[in-house]
């Protein structure tokens, strides 16, 4: 696959914005790379979560399924966001221009690239913590209204 070198700035910030969706893979890996599905699906399931709760209220059941999937969407492409920051210049090269014409600028960590790296950070924690309380809390409250059936 001949072309343009992939650039380690512009895949992090795709990442951390548009990580749930997957566009990060697709732009590294091209639109048949199965993972990059997987994340939109979680996303897309997500979105349902919120959606019923915005219908039913957070009584709703599916919804304390789904909506965990969206924020461990997010939170996996932040975590990607992370990873590609981080990683060293000729790692980089190697894994994702070693069939392209070789960029320096391509592979080099700048100001942007810590910019996404500590959005990333912001983001992910606060995705993963958010839907991690809120399954938490809400399967707590089922068992606590179980118990409460049991008991009467």
């Amino acid at each position: 696959m001949s072309g343009a070198a992939r650039n380690k700035t512009l895949a992090a910030w795709l990442a951390a914005l548009f990580g749930s969706l997957g566009l990060h893979r697709f732009y590294l890996r091209g639109l048949d790379d199965w993972i990059g599905w997987l994340h939109a699906i979680a996303a897309g399931l997500g979105w349902w979560g919120v959606e019923r709760v915005q219908l039913y209220g957070q009584d709703d059941k599916l919804s304390w399924v789904l909506i965990p999937f969206l924020g461990g969407s997010i939170a996996a492409g932040c975590l990607a966001a992370i990873v590609y920051a981080l990683t060293d210049p000729e790692k980089w090269a190697g894994w994702f221009n070693a069939d392209r014409r070789p960029s320096v600028q391509a592979a080099t960590t700048n100001w942007l690239t810590i910019a996404a790296l500590v959005f990333a950070l912001l983001l992910g924690t606060i995705a993963f913590m958010g839907s991690l309380a809120f399954g938490v809390q809400h399967y707590f409250e089922y068992q606590i209204e179980e118990a409460r059936k049991i008991s009467q």
